[in-house]
């Protein structure tokens, strides 16, 4: 096996693409300091989250992931991550995920291109039906984000993640492959 990842060029970023099993090939072939580079950690404390979930187990027998580094091309850094997780190939169903890690990439519409390369993957590309998103109530860059791509809300989850010693709610959203469609014209 050698790493082969996806890559998705939008006009400011380039997307590499990792799957648990390319998860697997970097930490069981390159250097710790090799690895952070590649997954643009920029803490022992990040790469030590990143070990953890390594070891536990990135996929379970019925899910899998697509980890997206994002790399702003005008500086090359790395400075956020969006994906697909929770995909159930089965029911053909993702939940999808992001993060801006630098603060001064933020607000800048960097992660709305993002997000939109990924669902157009996921739909054309992983052939999924259903799109997922669970977003905090109170992120509410995030929900525009979502709202913005059509996503439809369904519903909230009480306490539902527990951050920085609070639980707080989520949103639950969704994008059904027609009504991606119907967007798309």
């Amino acid at each position: 096996m050698k790493l082969e990842p996806v890559i998705i060029e939008t006009q400011r970023l380039k997307l590499t693409g990792y799957s648990s099993q390319d998860m697997t090939f970097i930490f069981e072939n390159f250097s710790r300091d090799e690895i952070k580079k590649i997954l643009g950690h920029r803490t022992d404390e990040d790469y030590q989250m990143e070990e953890y979930k390594y070891k536990n187990g990135y996929a379970s027998y019925n899910r899998g992931f697509i980890l997206f580094m994002l790399t702003e091309k005008t500086t090359k850094l790395i400075i956020g991550r969006c994906g697909l997780h929770n995909w159930n190939k089965e029911h053909q169903r993702a939940e999808i995920g992001y993060t801006i890690s630098d603060e001064n990439f933020k607000r800048k519409g960097l992660m709305t291109e993002a997000v939109s390369s990924i669902i157009d993957y996921g739909f054309n590309e992983l052939k999924l039906h259903r799109i997922e998103a669970l977003v905090g109530s109170y992120n509410i860059p995030s929900l525009k984000i979502i709202e913005n791509n059509f996503f439809i809300k369904e519903g909230l989850l009480r306490q539902h993640y527990l951050i920085a010693g609070k639980f707080v709610d989520s949103v639950v959203y969704s994008l059904l492959h027609n009504e991606y469609i119907a967007n798309k014209k």
